[in-house]
C-alpha cells in the first residue's frame, strides 16, 4: 500500500540476540523503519516475532546488539537510564494479543488512567481525549461499561485507544487479532487500516497474510529466530526467495 514515508529512521536494530537459558530466540536480527512506515512481521511460531517486539520496547532485555527507537539507545552492555526507560514507555504504544485491559475500571478509566500517570493530564482533560478515541474507534457509547460486557473485537478497539491515548510516535502489535473470531476481528483490522492510511509508525506481528500484503509497506518474514527475508509486501508475499519462506507462505496461503 502506497504511502508517504520520511527518509529518517524511526527504529534500527543491529545484531539483535536473545536468550532464554541454552535457547537462542533471536539471532543476529538487523532492520530499520523510516517514520510513517507499517512493518509486518509474519513467520512460523517459535520465529521470535513476539520476543523481537518485546525487546524493542523493553519489555525483555536483549543480550546481544543495540536498538534505537524514537532516538532512544538501548544496547545489550549498558543499563538504560530511568529517564529513557520513561521516554520509550511514552512514544511507544503497545497492543497486546490478550488485550490487558484492567477488568475493574470502566472502559473510561482504562484509556483515562495511563495518561494521567504517563502524561500528567487532569482527569478532566484525559477523559476529554479517552471519549474522542473511543469515538474513533466506532465505542463512544461503551465509555462507562466495564470490559467484561464487551466483546472481543471492542475489548481490542479499546486497547488501541488506550495506546493511542499517550500519543506514542510509534504503535506494536502483537497479533492483535489471533485471540479472535473471524468476524470480529475484521473490526480490528479495519481501526488498524485506518492508522495506517493515516501514517501511523507501525511494526505489526500478526498471522493475517492479507493485512500483511495490503496494508503493510514491508514485510519481514523470520525462521528460527532469523530474518529470512525482507521487503515490499507483495513482492515477499508472493515471490518468496529461500526454500523455507517459500515453504511456510505456500502453507498459510493455500489453506
Amino acid at each position: 500500500m502506497e504511502r508517504t514515508a520520511e527518509a529518517r529512521p524511526i527504529v534500527e536494530v543491529k545484531g539483535l540476540g536473545k536468550s532464554f537459558g541454552a535457547h537462542k530466540v533471536l539471532a543476529g536480527v538487523d532492520f530499520s523503519m523510516r517514520v510513517g512506515e507499517v512493518v509486518a512481521i509474519i513467520g512460523p511460531s517459535g520465529s521470535g516475532k513476539s520476543t523481537l517486539l518485546r525487546c524493542l520496547n523493553q519489555l525483555e532485555q536483549h543480550d546481544e546488539g543495540s536498538i534505537e527507537i524514537c532516538g532512544i539507545q538501548m544496547r545489550a552492555d549498558t543499563p538504560i537510564p530511568r529517564k529513557d526507560m520513561n521516554a520509550l514507555r511514552r512514544s511507544t504504544g503497545m497492543v497486546f494479543q490478550s488485550f490487558n485491559l484492567f477488568p475493574h475500571m470502566t472502559v473510561l478509566r482504562n484509556i483515562s488512567l495511563p495518561q494521567e500517570r504517563a502524561l500528567g493530564r487532569s482527569r478532566a482533560e484525559a477523559d476529554e481525549r479517552s471519549r474522542a478515541l473511543l469515538d474513533r474507534v466506532g465505542l463512544g457509547s461503551k465509555a462507562d461499561q466495564y470490559p467484561a460486557r464487551c466483546s472481543g473485537g471492542q475489548q481490542q478497539r479499546i486497547a488501541i485507544a488506550r495506546a493511542l491515548a499517550l500519543d506514542p510516535k510509534i504503535i506494536l502489535f502483537d497479533e492483535p487479532t489471533s485471540a479472535l473470531d473471524p468476524e470480529i476481528g475484521l473490526e480490528v483490522l479495519a481501526v488498524m487500516q485506518e492508522l495506517a492510511e493515516g501514517g501511523m509508525s507501525m511494526i505489526v506481528v500478526t498471522h493475517e497474510m492479507h493485512f500483511a500484503e495490503t496494508v503493510s509497506d514491508r514485510v519481514i518474514l523470520m525462521a528460527d529466530g532469523k530474518i529470512l527475508e525482507e521487503g515490499p509486501s507483495s513482492e515477499v508475499m508472493r515471490n518468496p526467495k529461500s526454500p523455507r519462506a517459500q515453504q511456510f507462505l505456500h502453507a498459510v496461503m493455500n489453506r
